[in-house]
């Protein structure tokens, strides 16, 4: 018997016979046997495509964890993503999926909304008219827990607020939900791993019924923030989401040259690729993204990358000290970016050379001292 409908979903009469529900609470245990069927089923049909809101970023379908410092623009720039799905428009240079978005915030009331949307109208030469897509909600000063937490069990259960939300989703079909934040939503403990992954199902829940995107938005630890991984509490949080961002100022060793300046980073994409990133600047009220570095333009950034850790490496040799490899107090990436020399290259650039270099034989790692206490250092190869 085939089961599934043209869209390649279970068929909904066969749902029917076997007692599943769509309520939040989940099918009936009849319901949860019926769903088992076999992979030939599956012969002849076509494969689905996966369904993007951003391309290789955030995925539809799924929920997607924005994380970033009090004090980022998280909150902006996930409103100039609203905005920009809304309106069929760009985000930071990338098309977006284009339809209703619901944006719940429980950090910033509704004056403070209006400001940053008027921003972000104004930044792209718009209309509040344009903006009939586009569903807010504040629930600044209200009890915005999305779930109901039973302290024997440790069970998660939706609350009235996710009722009301989930009717609204039923109303204005988005594909795209906005939830503003973490700890503002969430009732239980950050570091309890099975509470996490709860939550995050509650609201994979609406993803996976309503086909759209959710898009988290939470605030690191501090160890979080201090590794630069962006996380918080239980690694639940990280494993349970199928897409991690993180937005982050850009400051070398605690200095910040350009206060408005920001990266966005792709830490987890399970359907895609992580590491990329987005630089971007604060201006007049929005983030536009940075012009992005031509094919040429990082060859010559690496070339001169490379030219300056030469440069300090033999200046440093002359001066009878050593700089190494091993992320010591002498590692040479940290050493140089701290150098008045250092032309303005970043640690992370000179790392980059570095393993550059030492990959094609223009480093080699050296040794001196005696056999008991052998040290390493960096020099200069052959080639």
């Amino acid at each position: 018997m085939n089961i599934f409908n043209a869209y390649g979903e279970i068929d909904q009469s066969h749902r029917a016979s076997v007692g599943y529900s769509r309520d939040p609470g989940g099918p009936s245990d009849e319901g949860r046997r019926s769903r088992f069927y076999s992979a030939s089923d599956l012969e002849g049909r076509d494969v689905p495509a996966r369904e993007w809101l951003v391309p290789d970023m955030i995925p539809s379908g799924t929920v997607t964890l924005l994380g970033g410092d009090g004090g980022t623009g998280k909150s902006l720039l996930a409103l100039q993503l609203a905005k920009a799905v809304a309106t069929a428009s760009r985000w930071l240079g990338y098309q977006t999926a284009s339809g209703p978005v619901l944006f719940i915030s429980a950090e910033d009331d509704d004056d403070e909304l209006h400001r940053r949307t008027s921003d972000i109208v104004r930044a792209t030469g718009g209309h509040f008219s344009d903006l009939d897509r586009l569903v807010l909600r504040s629930l600044a000063g209200e009890d915005a827990l999305l779930a109901f937490l039973d302290r024997q069990s440790g069970v998660l259960s939706p609350t009235s607020l996710y009722a009301e939300i989930e009717a609204r989703i039923e109303e204005e079909k988005p594909v795209l939900i906005v939830l503003d934040t973490l700890a503002d939503l969430f009732p239980g403990n950050e570091n309890d791993r099975a509470q996490a992954r709860q939550f995050i199902g509650l609201l994979r829940g609406w993803a996976i019924r309503h086909s759209c995107a959710v898009v988290l938005l939470a605030h690191p630890s501090l160890s979080g923030l201090n590794s630069g991984s962006g996380t918080s509490g239980s690694t639940g949080w990280n494993n349970s989401v199928r897409s991690r961002l993180y937005l982050e100022r850009i400051a070398q060793e605690g200095y910040e040259a350009n206060p408005d300046a920001r990266v966005l980073r792709t830490m987890k994409a399970n359907y895609g690729r992580t590491g990329g990133e987005i630089n971007m600047t604060w201006k007049d009220g929005v983030f536009a993204p940075d012009q992005r570095e031509s094919g040429l333009d990082r060859m010559a950034a690496s070339a001169r990358a490379e030219r300056v850790f030469l440069k300090l490496l033999r200046m440093i040799t002359e001066q009878g000290r050593r700089v190494n490899d091993k992320g010591s107090a002498s590692y040479a990436p940290k050493q140089f970016a701290e150098h008045p020399n250092a032309e303005g290259i970043t640690k992370r650039a000179f790392k980059t050379a570095m393993e550059a270099m030492l990959a094609d034989g223009r480093l080699i790692i050296d040794s001196e001292g005696p056999a008991s206490r052998r040290v390493s250092y960096l020099a200069e190869g052959s080639r």
